[in-house]
């Protein structure tokens, strides 16, 4: 056997604004999170195929059912190749917490693709590259908006309305975000049908509710192109108490999102799916941003991470 290997990446996304509201078309936000990446490598090794990543250490073959997506995705790219489904191996590692609403499926995927493609030594496109994702992230989540897929492969911040094309938007602030983690698998179903059922229940709150989401998204908007962040972090705040109403926060999402702002945030919120997961919030520099850091860490959050806004790609 040779020394045969393939190597692909991938990195997180964030959703600054406009999650659930974008679901009852109204915009939402997203950025790239470099900060947290994927690596898949693919190495010739005889035999059956293995498979060691966060989820599953063994056979491809014996996979759980939460990688069925990743799964289907390798076979059918390896059968595309009419190439056979054997003699190699995966691993997959991450620095991307599985489940907190901040790209990780859609990464893993993308990850896992680019590396099959370098294994294989076949040339991969972008469009190629979004079909592929597209096979892993309709099994894993029904029918994706395909938001985190566009971010986390052209890497730039995206301006999204359902049903329409994404929009590139620039993006440079001298400011930082802080990611914190709950240590809580996000609910997004749960958050989602709850969202539904206020809607149902309660149209006149509801969509209103929704609606003030968007306008504040389209707020942020301006905020970012006027770089000003103090009304960036005035709305990022506003957006999580209509969040909270609508029924997608919890009690630690709560706690980290009043710990971040009692201690000089310029805005607090959750992103991604909620009722778990991440929140994110607003510093003005990047000390301001470690001491943010320390009393989230202190006040139970299990991760954090720092992203220089200033190194965002332009989306021009």
């Amino acid at each position: 056997m040779d020394n045969k290997i393939g190597v692909g990446t991938g990195i997180g996304k964030i959703i600054l604004i406009g999650e659930h509201a974008v679901v009852y078309g109204q915009p939402a936000l997203a950025i790239p999170f470099p900060a947290t990446k994927i690596k898949t490598t693919i190495r010739r090794k005889k035999g059956s195929i293995t498979l060691n990543c966060f989820f599953h250490q063994g056979l491809l073959s014996n996979s759980p059912k939460k990688l069925v997506g990743l799964v289907s995705v390798i076979e059918q790219i390896v059968h595309s190749f009419n190439e056979r489904l054997e003699d190699f191996s995966i691993d997959i590692e991450s620095s991307i917490p599985p489940e907190r609403g901040i790209g990780s499926s859609a990464a893993v995927a993308i990850a896992t693709i680019r590396a099959l493609y370098d294994y294989y030594n076949r040339p991969l496109t972008d469009d190629e590259l979004f079909k592929w994702a597209n096979v892993s992230e309709q099994i894993v989540h029904g029918n994706p908006s395909g938001i985190d897929m566009s971010i986390i492969i052209g890497e730039t911040p995206l301006y999204y309305i359902k049903g329409k094309a994404f929009v590139p938007f620039t993006f440079k602030l001298d400011a930082y975000l802080i990611v914190a983690d709950t240590g809580e698998l996000g609910q997004t179903q749960a958050a989602v049908s709850s969202v539904r059922k206020l809607i149902e229940s309660n149209p006149e709150e509801g969509k209103s509710l929704i609606k003030q989401l968007g306008v504040l998204t389209n707020r942020v908007k301006v905020s970012i192109e006027k770089k000003d962040v103090v009304k960036l972090g005035q709305s990022m705040t506003k957006a999580h108490s209509l969040l909270k109403k609508l029924g997608v926060s919890n009690s630690s999402l709560d706690r980290l999102v009043s710990v971040a702002l009692d201690n000089e945030a310029l805005g607090a919120k959750l992103t991604g799916g909620g009722r778990g997961g991440c929140i994110i919030a607003l510093a003005s520099t990047i000390q301001q941003a470690d001491f943010i850091c320390d009393k989230l860490l202190s006040n139970g959050a299990k991760n954090t991470w720092i992203l220089d806004m200033e190194l965002i790609r332009n989306g021009q």
